[in-house]
């Protein structure tokens, strides 16, 4: 037989594309449209409906960068198409096929009630099927022109992410506002030759089913009549109906396909446009599942819910008629898709218990699993935490975007720090954003790895990366694929029901320990620090808040506790953790907007502890101690130093002070304080660092050296770092000044200011304490370079086989070398308040108050020692797609930590990050609780939120092993109960002589219920 594969190939997609595809639509009439552009922000639907209308004529440019256009739309229905099926359709100018990136719209009857949302490709609103003739149509249309951030593909700046930059000249031409017959017959055809042609050219040359469907479409396209689609369409299917007859091979791989929009609470738009996006997707949805019986819609964030329940009550309705229905599944159960490895241990928590919390109450539904297809790698905390939270399974995507290695698995257990597994799935189609396409469905059975262990896997389907959501055509291939020769079967289902299907059949699935480190997106630690410094600060002062609210409820007459203030402020912090918030990869407005949460954040938490610790009592000076361990320390306001003073853990002392074993020495640049010995260089570096307790030199090269990288990446610029940024650099080695500013025998101090780049400044106090061997490096930048990174490094004299990195609830070991290519490519990684690297007998930590990304590396010098250097990644100057990312002043402080083990690390890690608080308090009461026993780490302390006036404390064991002691509580205890996450009863804790035992394993985390003596 003659090869004629190319002609038919090409005589197939020809007819498909000028014929068939045109003939869809039978007959148009054009709508009467008038237009409205709302001055400014978005405007409610009362007050759109009240404006005044102009004619607008289609060809017309419309829409300025993050306008509002309403437009208004009146048709009637021909009486001749009495019969027909009826739609509307509307093309406000799309560009490409992205709905989430561009001019999207919602359509509304004249009452307000939301119909339906028009996309790229899903630009129809039903009318009437069928049509009576005659109807009258009248819709207002709210269009956002939101602008095309990503149109450059990376290359080029834009101002456009932010309305204050991004001018008013119209981005979008309308193109069409019909009322439309929808030919169903030539539908069916464009969906057949659509599957069928993707099918055939993703087979092998030598499958023969492969050559059967060629030669198929070859005789569909001679029972086509050009000059008559419509006509001759339903032939067409009679002759390609065999084909799509033929069922799939028995061994056929199962693709579980779940509807999805992946819709990010904000990105390349502001947290406002997101509010629209989810009642535009929701109402998509919606509708889709009054048109089939068979779909189900997976859908995560309860924050979004808690949007459209409070703005569009019309959409949220009918959520909750599909949620009854079972065509709509509450997942993820977390508050937003948050990133996976920057939110601090209790944050990661309260994503969990608010996430669950929202779907139990709103909808009686406990959702099952963790859906996190879209965050930059997950922490090892995460396994624990998902189990605690009550959940099975852990769904992602994201880990094959690594640039180096392949994950070895889609389908396995995933072993945390502690030991708890959680059975996960990476589904093999490589997209959160699937639609059954002929290159999907061939990729996710070619790559699956599991192949003879396992024989399903799940694919979420729909459009998303801002929404838009499955479209009936999705919904019509998906029926075509059920049982297809050639094609893996899919079927439609619950994710709850693939991941029990998935687990049974593979139930000795293989372990992955540690962390799903993301080989790409690197920089997404360090992007926009003032977002990330606003999140490190928030969670703290939430912290602080709860503790001595708790107190004061505890032992003020008359206080209340501010249960709606916390729960509120909880909910704003947990929202800007979302993974492109947090990570800093978003536009300028979100890190504008974001900023400022923070600083009202801020604001209200420390009113709220004021007002708890005004409510203990005034008389006196009194130091506040929110760490979990007790101190001995310098208590200081400012510039100034108060007192060295002791306080215990989760309490307070008077500031009358103690005194330091020995005052800080300041002669020339050197800093003694008798635990350690400091030297600054003339180059306003380290040159020594001596432990004067170990009797060691702890560096191994100069000490808090600056350097300033070039970082241009290949792509992704604020979310990626690439390992070339080391070749090129420049050592900031030219102080414009150092000098000593404090002689204070409790603080000694000594300022190095430089100057460098393109006006940048830096201002950095090396300060000493009285009766601490940390060393804290408080800093000021006024940054004003572009793509650029700044390190400091910390090359200290130990021999460290790997580095501890804090995480949530715990911290994580990486080695030090790169023996293999998983080591090299961890050449920038993440950490929370510390970083230590240690010899047996000797260990150094490097402290942070608002950094995360650092690198460790590792070399051998000339006398035979080894060097490890810690260096912390302080500020990039990424620019796009904020052009002026970082850009501005900066206050922080990170600090070496001599001599240190992993327990003492943990503990000033908090001491940074948890400064003493001092205020007029007269006598306050015992810590709320307190811990006998080393290991027992107390993170929350908190009434529960049923509001039944029970003590929630959770604890951890943050030091690697075995831990036991007795949590003691400032208040009689009546009895004590270890429960989940969510506060629910799992077993009753023994308590004995007026305590709790507890006995925790490696990082284990434990929630503990005390109800207190006299309180029903």
């Amino acid at each position: 037989m003659h090869d004629e594969r190319r002609r038919i190939e090409e005589r197939v997609q020809r007819a498909h594309d000028q014929r068939i595809k045109p003939a869809i639509y039978a007959a148009t009439v054009p709508f009467e449209v008038e237009a409205w552009q709302a001055p400014g922000e978005p405007v409610s639907f009362e007050e759109a409906a009240a404006a005044r209308y102009t004619p607008f004529a289609m060809d017309t440019p419309w829409g300025p960068p993050w306008g509002t256009t309403w437009f208004r739309m009146r048709g009637q229905v021909p009486a001749e198409w009495a019969g027909k099926r009826v739609e509307a359709v509307i093309d406000l100018g799309f560009v490409g096929d992205w709905p989430g990136n561009q001019a999207e719209a919602l359509v509304h009857l004249p009452d307000g009630r939301p119909l339906k949302a028009v996309n790229p490709l899903n630009q129809y609103v039903p009318v009437a099927n069928p049509a009576t003739g005659g109807e009258q149509i009248d819709y207002l249309v709210e269009a956002a022109s939101n602008p095309d951030i990503l149109k450059d593909n990376f290359s080029k700046i834009t101002p456009m992410g932010d309305k204050l930059t991004a001018g008013s000249a119209p981005l979008y031409t309308f193109q069409r506002a019909d009322l439309a017959i929808l030919d169903e017959n030539v539908w069916h055809l464009d969906l057949d030759l659509q599957v069928l042609r993707e099918l055939m050219v993703h087979l092998p040359d030598h499958e023969p089913r492969r050559h059967e469907i060629l030669h198929a479409l070859d005789r569909a396209m001679d029972a086509l009549d050009l000059d008559d689609v419509a006509g001759s369409a339903a032939a067409v299917r009679e002759v390609l109906a065999p084909v799509l007859a033929k069922p799939a091979n028995a061994s056929a791989h199962t693709i579980s396909g779940v509807g999805h929009a992946h819709i990010d609470s904000a990105w390349l738009w502001p947290i406002r446009e997101t509010k629209r996006k989810t009642s535009r997707t929701f109402s998509n949805v919606t509708s889709l599942a009054d048109e089939y019986d068979d779909f189900i819609f997976a859908c995560s964030q309860a924050q979004q819910y808690e949007w459209v329940r409070d703005n569009y009550p019309h959409v949220w309705a009918r959520i909750q008629d599909s949620v009854k229905k079972g065509q709509w599944a509450p997942v993820g159960g977390m508050w937003v898709e948050a990133d996976g490895n920057l939110p601090g241990g209790e944050a990661m928590a309260r994503q969990l218990i608010h996430g669950k919390r929202f779907f139990i109450e709103h909808f009686g539904i406990e959702t099952k699993g963790v859906w996190l297809p879209d965050s930059f790698g997950y922490t090892a905390a995460y396994p624990q935490l998902a189990k605690l939270a009550g959940n099975d399974w852990f769904l992602t995507q994201k880990i094959s975007w690594n640039q180096t290695n392949k994950f070895p698995h889609h389908t396995f257990w995933w072993e945390g720090i502690d030991g708890t597994r959680i059975f996960t799935h990476f589904p093999p189609v490589d997209t959160y954003n699937a639609r059954f396409s002929g290159e999907e469905m061939d990729r996710a059975v070619r790559n699956y790895s599991e192949k003879g262990g396992g024989r399903r896997s799940l694919a979420p389907f729909g459009w998303g990366d801002g929404g838009g959501g499955p479209t009936r055509e999705i919904m019509e291939r998906a029926r075509r694929l059920a049982d297809l020769e050639g094609s893996p079967k899919v079927v439609v289902e619950h994710p709850d029901d693939f991941f029990a299907q998935a687990r049974a059949e593979y139930p000795d699935a293989p372990v992955w320990v540690g962390e799903l480190y993301l080989e790409l997106h690197r920089a997404t630690y360090t992007s926009q620090a003032r977002t990330k410094q606003g999140n490190r600060r928030s969670e703290h002062k939430l912290r602080e808040a709860e503790l001595w609210a708790t107190t004061a409820a505890l032992h003020a007459p008359g206080y209340s506790y501010p249960y709606e203030k916390l729960d509120r402020l909880w909910k704003t912090v947990l929202l800007h953790q979302f993974h492109d918030i947090l990570p800093g990869s978003s536009i300028a407005w979100v890190h504008r907007e974001a900023e400022a949460e923070y600083a009202r954040v801020a604001e209200e938490l420390e009113a709220l502890t004021a007002d708890a610790v005004a409510a203990l009592g005034a008389g006196g000076t009194r130091a506040f101690n929110t760490s979990p361990f007790d101190r001995a320390e310098v208590v200081r306001t400012g510039d100034q130093a108060l007192a060295y003073i002791e306080v215990p853990a989760n309490g307070s002392a008077a500031l009358t002070g103690a005194e330091p074993a020995r005052p800080v020495g300041v002669s020339g640049r050197t800093l003694d304080n008798g635990l350690v010995r400091v030297e600054v260089a003339e180059d306003g570096t380290l040159s020594s660092v001596f432990d004067l307790r170990a009797g060691r030199e702890v560096l191994g090269d100069k000490g808090n050296l600056l350097r300033l990288h070039t970082d241009l990446p290949n792509y992704w610029d604020a979310w990626d770092i690439d390992s070339h940024y080391k070749n090129r650099y420049t050592d900031l080695l030219e102080p414009t000044s150092v000098e000593v500013v404090s002689e204070d025998p409790l603080l000694g101090a000594i300022r190095v200011t430089r100057a460098f780049g393109k006006g940048s400044t830096i201002t950095q106090t090396i300060t000493l304490r009285a009766g601490s061997p940390r060393i804290d490096f408080e800093t000021d930048i006024d940054w004003h370079e572009a793509e650029k990174i700044l390190k400091a490094a910390f090359p200290v004299d130990v021999r460290a086989a790997h580095s501890s990195a804090e995480i949530q609830f715990g911290h994580i070991q990486r080695p030090t070398h790169t023996n293999t290519s998983w080591e090299a490519a961890r050449f920038e990684v993440s950490g929370h308040r510390w970083v230590h690297v240690g010899e047996p007998g000797y260990g150094v930590a490097v402290l942070n108050d608002s950094t995360y990304g650092h690198d460790v590396s590792r070399t051998v010098r000339e006398d035979g020692g080894t060097t490890t250097t810690v260096r912390l990644s302080l500020v990039r100057a990424p620019r796009i797609p904020d052009p002026e990312a970082d850009q501005g002043t900066h206050r922080f402080t990170y600090s070496l930590l001599p001599g240190a083990s992993i327990e003492e690390t943990v503990a000033e890690g908090y001491s940074l990050n948890l400064p003493l608080r001092v205020a007029d308090a007269a006598g306050a009461p015992e810590p709320v609780v307190s811990v006998d026993g080393q290991g027992v780490t107390v993170e929350a302390v908190k009434l529960a939120d049923d509001g039944s006036g029970d003590v929630v404390v959770r604890l951890y064991e943050s030091g690697g092993g075995r831990a036991s002691g007795v949590l003691r509580t400032g208040f009689p205890l009546a009895g004590a109960r270890i429960t989940d996450l969510l506060e629910r009863p799992l077993e009753t804790a023994p308590v004995e002589d007026g305590g709790v035992a507890v006995q925790l394993r490696p990082f284990q985390v434990l929630t503990l219920r005390l109800s207190r003596a006299g309180v029903s």
